[in-house]
């Protein structure tokens, strides 16, 4: 399994989502840097689950030990490992599913790829497995912005179909964290959470998208041709559990304008290059331009839903499976510190790749 992400700021998740715990080494950490667990757990605190009334009720402190890489205060330039104790587990409310597949889940195509799975909870595949992710990002993070004056933030743009009011260029992160659904939007906030509680006692769920913004983001950062900026950001965010689609700026609906409306017109002053525009989204064939960054990522609607489907059995027999367990009724509240690690840990690593190459 592919458990590795990065060049030169790589990470490595481990853990299962019923397991003793789950964490991540960081690799390519540079020294001197000051850490510590207070560093990382606020964002893992704005990831962990029980935290509202919209999402999963397992209580977990999601408490994080930093287990090596660092010495009195400092990162040593050696891996950071990073862990975080399972403590609510209940492994017996899948007990049904060792023997049956969920609709729309990993559980066949892991059994079909590997012969064996972990359906505690759907073990490696479950978004427990994101911890890891938030807290290396938490590091990244706090690099970036020290050293390069990036900022990085996500909010929910759409939830089904309600639709905030968000400009990318403005937006803050006070606005974010204002409600429980992290919409910066006020109207649109109340309605998304009335609906998210609306589809939970129906015992279904609902997707949407959240927009990911970094500001501050210096020209140069990326790669021509596979390793492009925006290429990167799309395998980050699309590995995501239940992310379904990425959209860099005008994303897709560059296609009902000419090349005239979305082209980024230049402009100097003070020695600078600026776009009067932003169709681009801060990212110019797979360089970033020193513009913010903008993207959204498409959640599908969490595949758990409290309702009988049909199914198959592990002997390939029909049969039936209603879902149980503690779930999201959306993922998007909890997705919002989770698309901003990810887009954390992208730039650091290009960030190095830079400076490796460029001084």
């Amino acid at each position: 399994m592919a458990n590795t992400f990065g060049h030169l700021f790589r990470v490595t998740t481990w853990g299962e989502s019923h397991g003793g715990a789950v964490g991540v080494v960081v690799d390519g950490c540079p020294p001197r840097l000051k850490l510590s667990e207070a560093d990382i757990q606020p964002e893992l605190d704005r990831r962990r689950p029980g935290q509202s009334a919209i999402v999963t009720p397992r209580k977990e402190p999601d408490t994080v030990q930093i287990l090596s890489g660092v010495f009195e205060g400092r990162t040593l330039g050696t891996p950071i490992c990073m862990l975080v104790k399972n403590q609510d587990a209940r492994p017996e409310a899948y007990e049904e599913m060792a023997t049956k597949f969920r609709p729309s889940h990993a559980d066949y195509t892991y059994q079909a790829k590997f012969g064996i799975r972990n359906w505690q909870g759907g073990g490696r595949t479950s978004a427990r497995e994101t911890i890891g992710r938030v807290a290396a990002g938490a590091i990244a993070r706090k690099i970036l912005r020290e050293s390069f004056g990036v900022e990085i933030l996500a909010y929910v743009k759409q939830c089904h179909r309600i639709l905030a009011a968000a400009d990318p260029q403005t937006v803050t992160a006070a606005q974010v964290e204002s409600n429980i659904v992290r919409c910066p939007d006020p109207a649109a906030a109340q309605k998304m959470i009335r609906l998210i509680e609306r589809i939970r006692r129906q015992g279904d769920t609902v997707g949407g998208i959240v927009e990911g913004v970094a500001r501050g983001v210096p020209p140069g950062w990326g790669e021509p041709v596979f390793d492009r900026l925006e290429a990167d950001l799309a395998k980050a965010m699309l590995s995501l559990p239940a992310a379904r689609g990425f959209e860099l700026g005008s994303g897709f609906a560059c296609v009902t304008m000419t090349g005239r409306e979305h082209n980024d017109p230049f402009r100097a002053r003070r020695g600078k290059v600026y776009t009067t525009t932003n169709f681009s989204g801060g990212i110019q064939g797979g360089i970033s331009n020193g513009e913010t960054i903008y993207f959204r990522v498409a959640f599908k609607p969490v595949a758990t839903v409290m309702h009988e489907q049909q199914t198959v059995d592990i002997h390939y027999r029909n049969t039936t499976l209603r879902g149980r367990g503690r779930h999201d009724p959306c993922v998007l509240p909890r997705a919002v510190p989770i698309v901003e690690a990810m887009t954390a840990l992208v730039l650091m690593d290009h960030a190095l790749r830079h400076k490796a190459q460029c001084g």
